[in-house]
Parts: structure tokens; C-alpha cells; sequence
């Protein structure tokens, strides 16, 4: 197996720490773990603990991957990289498959077999490979994070000598997996928060929370059996912004997180719904990456509205704890190797009835092999 560094110079994660190596090792003595050199070097981790660990560790220097069945990273590889990994090899990284299904092609075309994080399915068997659950969570503490930053007031009641100070008011769309940390992380830092998501099934883990959950009637809406939100009708939706709004201009801080599974994301705040927010308030999208739930946010900036709100769309909000990211990633990469590694054959094993590497097998053998994304 190998690791290589990541080159997205916004995003300091690495694929595997040097805890992770040493549960690999115990997984196949007799197997081999390379790293590129500086793997972990922005989070303390240096080659030497990964050389302790029974990794070896190795400086390319622009040259070809070394030979190995399994290539983790975190960012999808791009034309030029993927030419450098070995033939046959298994890269498993986030691929985000339906909005850049050009990447694909690539991969068979240099007959590297892919595997997307993002495609695991949400299940008991799957729940320590889920990747982007784990990642998730730590985006949606780092949203608020971010926008207790730029705020320029506390989130907790102060009662002073010098006068009371009111909590701030967190309004978060989308109770998934980064919506429900965004709440808690919140509620922990002494806001007051509401909350509103599609799925009525949510108003428990909401409430369980300490925080209020917005209802909005949007008659029959539900979740796929992956566990992602449905789409809604033109007319749910419409519904469902004039409902937000008015939770919207009463908020100091609006996190929207709202993804649909393979396709752009819903907008949800538009320009009206801002001008009615007041001066000084913060909005982070989530979903900014994948389309964006807020009307005006730009990917990878923050920008202020006429009005005075502040609109962040800074993408990898998980970033900020980088280190941890990477521990809990790296972990999930093990679950996944673990489940699938063979000691007798001493590789990775292509179980393609398995229905975890049926969901999320995506190119094998110069062919583009899952059925949602076969070309016509």
C-alpha cells in the first residue's frame, strides 16, 4: 500500500497517520506500507515515526509510484498524477463521481482501478469507513468555528457589572452529519440555536441537542435508503425558504449544510432573505463546493453584501483541525483495508458481491464498472 502527499495547498490533511500504519503493519506483517516523505509533516508526524511504525518511507521527487495494490489520498488524482501510480493498483480516494464524471475516463484510460469514499454506503457493516461522515462531522464543527470568528460578539448570556449580554442566534439547514455537530458545537459555546431539516425523523436527535427545531409542513418528503435527503418539489421548496426566512432574520449566524446526493445543491437563502438579516451577521455554506445554498456565496471566498453580512463559502472548513481530520480519515481507510485484506494472498481481495464494493467500486480493469455511472 502506498500514501503520497497530498498537493491541494488549501487543505494540510494526509491519508494516513502513523498510528494507522502500525495497525496495517498488524494487519500483514509480512505486507509493505510506503509513504511519501513529509506525509505527515504539517501535523508533527515526521518520516522517522512513520519509519518506527514499519513503514517505509520514500522521496519521489516527481518520479513513478512505487509498487503497491492499494494508493490512499484524500483529493481525486489528476490526469498527470495518475499516469505515476502502478498499473492494476486500487486508488480509493473522494472522487465526487456525478459532478466530475470525466475523471473516470482517466482512470481507465491508465488502468487504475477507483474507488470512491464518497459511494460507501451508510451502514452498520460500513460505519468506520465512512469517510465522509467523519469528515462531515469536523466541517460542521469548523463552521462554526469560522463564523464565531467573524461574528465580533459572544455566543453565551454574560450577565456583567457593566450590563447583560443576549446569546447569539444559530439558525443551521441541514441536520446531517455536519449539521448535527454544527448544533452541538453551538449549543456547547452557549447560543441559541434552531434548527430545521426535510426530514421530520430528525426533531429527536435535534431536541437531544438542547436546540429548536423549525417545523415546517412540506407534505410527503422522506430520505433515500443511503440516508440522504430526497429532493423536494419547486413547490416544497418554495414552502420550505418562505417558512426559513423569518428563522433566517432572526439569526445571527446561518450554517446551511443541505447536500443531495449526485446533484448540484438546493438554494435555499436567496438575496431577499438576506437583505433581511441584520448588519454584522455571518452565513457559511457547506454546500458552497456543490452549487450552494445561498444566493451570492462564492467558492472559496467570503464576501460582504451591501447589506453587511457576511457570506463565507470558504471550502474545507474541515482544514482547521487538519490534524484530526487526518487521524479519523486515516482510520477509516484501515476499517476499509481491513475488511477487504487477504494475509494469505497478502493483497487487497475484489469481493464484487460484497455490497460495500459494489457501492462504491467505480473503474476495474480499464472499465468504468458501476451501473449509475456507465456511459451509454
Amino acid at each position: 500500500m502506498f500514501a503520497p502527499r497530498e498537493t491541494r495547498p488549501t487543505d494540510s490533511r494526509c491519508s494516513l497517520s502513523p498510528e494507522a500504519v502500525r495497525r496495517l503493519r498488524a494487519l500483514d506483517p509480512s505486507g509493505g506500507v510506503t509513504v511519501e516523505s513529509g506525509l505527515g509533516a504539517a501535523h508533527g508526524w515526521s518520516d522517522q515515526a512513520y519509519a518506527e511504525e514499519g513503514a517505509r518511507v520514500l522521496s519521489l521527487e516527481g518520479g513513478s509510484y512505487p509498487e503497491a495494490d492499494v494508493v490512499v489520498r484524500l483529493h481525486a488524482p489528476g490526469r498527470e498524477e495518475l499516469e505515476r501510480y502502478p498499473a492494476g493498483a486500487l486508488s480509493l480516494s473522494f472522487l465526487d463521481p456525478f459532478r466530475q464524471p470525466e475523471r473516470l475516463a482517466d482512470f481507465a484510460a491508465c488502468r487504475v482501478n477507483a474507488a470512491s469514499l464518497e459511494m460507501i454506503p451508510r451502514t452498520s457493516v460500513a460505519q468506520g469507513m465512512d469517510a465522509l461522515s467523519s469528515q462531515s462531522s469536523l466541517s460542521g464543527y469548523g463552521a462554526v468555528i469560522e463564523a464565531a470568528h467573524r461574528l465580533g460578539r459572544v455566543f453565551p448570556m454574560m450577565v456583567t457589572a457593566a450590563g447583560t449580554l443576549s446569546p447569539a442566534r444559530v439558525f443551521v439547514i441541514g441536520v446531517g452529519v455536519a449539521g448535527l455537530q454544527a448544533i452541538a458545537t453551538a449549543k456547547r459555546l452557549g447560543a441559541r440555536v434552531e434548527a430545521f431539516d426535510t426530514r421530520p425523523e430528525v426533531e429527536e436527535q435535534v431536541r437531544s441537542l438542547g436546540a429548536q427545531f423549525l417545523k415546517i409542513d412540506l407534505g410527503e418528503t422522506g430520505q433515500t435508503e443511503g440516508g440522504y435527503a430526497k429532493e423536494l418539489t419547486p413547490e416544497q421548496l418554495d414552502r420550505q425558504k418562505e417558512a426559513m426566512a423569518q428563522s433566517c432574520a432572526k439569526a445571527d449566524i446561518v450554517i446551511t449544510t443541505a447536500r443531495v446526493f449526485g446533484r448540484p445543491s438546493p438554494q435555499l437563502v436567496s438575496a431577499a432573505v438576506l437583505e433581511r438579516m441584520s448588519a454584522g451577521s455571518v452565513v457559511v455554506d457547506l454546500a458552497a463546493d456543490a452549487g450552494g445554498n445561498v444566493e451570492g456565496v462564492v467558492p472559496g471566498e467570503v464576501i460582504r453584501t451591501e447589506g453587511g453580512v457576511t457570506l463565507v463559502g470558504t471550502q474545507e472548513l474541515v482544514a482547521m483541525v487538519a490534524r484530526d481530520a487526518s487521524t479519523m480519515i486515516a482510520n477509516n481507510f484501515v476499517a476499509f483495508l481491513e475488511y477487504f485484506y487477504d494475509a494469505e494472498e497478502g493483497s487487497f481481495v475484489y469481493r464484487e458481491d460484497d455490497p460495500i464494493l459494489s457501492a462504491c467500486l467505480l473503474v476495474r480493469e480499464g472499465a468504468i464498472v458501476h451501473p449509475s455511472l456507465k456511459p451509454d
